[in-house]
């Protein structure tokens, strides 16, 4: 996982959200170690999740949040395109290695997967904590709130062993990667019929 600079991710994803949310100009922390790809997926993310918490608003008129659904289409398909990208790269090196496998067994998701859930528990850890810091909650809420931070962060962590061992069972050749395809259809103006009906 070092030579794809994916070692370390949670910590590197913490680093990327600390920075994001100063509102930099660039979107990359500098002397960050970490795969670029796996980088840009998590920034999509944490544009998903302000792009989904301005829908909630109800202050708001519907023309906005209907600005707001397209931006979420729009950042939900760079996602996909980017974890298949990752995908991609990870299997490249797994092929250029020539690992002989002693099965064909695959894994239920495959590692760009992971590592987007990864990115996502991330973001829902910075938000508790940030939940947790809030001046105007009750005792009880901020208990709660570090109680829900405790558990993702131990979610996260065995997430993170899990992606690990799964590298190790690739590199052991006891198990197979393949590559999957989300073909999301409702972007696509020749596959959605909400599209293509009018045109």
């Amino acid at each position: 996982m070092m030579e794809l600079g994916l070692d370390s991710l949670p910590e590197a994803f913490d680093k990327c959200l600390e920075f994001w949310h100063g509102d930099p100009a660039d979107y990359r922390p500098s002397c960050l170690r970490v795969n670029d790809t796996a980088v840009d997926l998590a920034y999509r993310n944490y544009l998903l999740w302000h792009e989904e918490d301005k829908a909630r608003r109800i202050d708001v008129s519907d023309g906005m949040i209907a600005e707001v659904k397209r931006s979420i289409d729009k950042l939900n398909q760079q996602r996909n395109d980017t974890i298949e990208k990752l995908d991609e790269e990870i299997f490249r090196w797994l092929t250029d290695k020539n690992i002989i496998a002693t099965c064909r067994e695959i894994n239920s998701e495959t590692p760009g997967s992971i590592v987007d859930r990864l990115s996502i528990l991330s973001l829902k850890k910075y938000h508790m904590h940030e939940d947790m810091l809030r001046s105007d909650i009750s005792d009880g809420h901020r208990q709660r709130s570090a109680q829900r931070l405790e558990i993702l962060t131990n979610q996260r962590d065995d997430l993170y062993e899990a992606l690990k061992r799964l590298f190790d069972d690739y590199l052991a050749g006891e198990k197979v990667m393949k590559l999957y395809k989300q073909f999301k259809m409702y972007n696509d103006p020749e596959l959605n019929p909400e599209l293509y009906k009018r045109n």
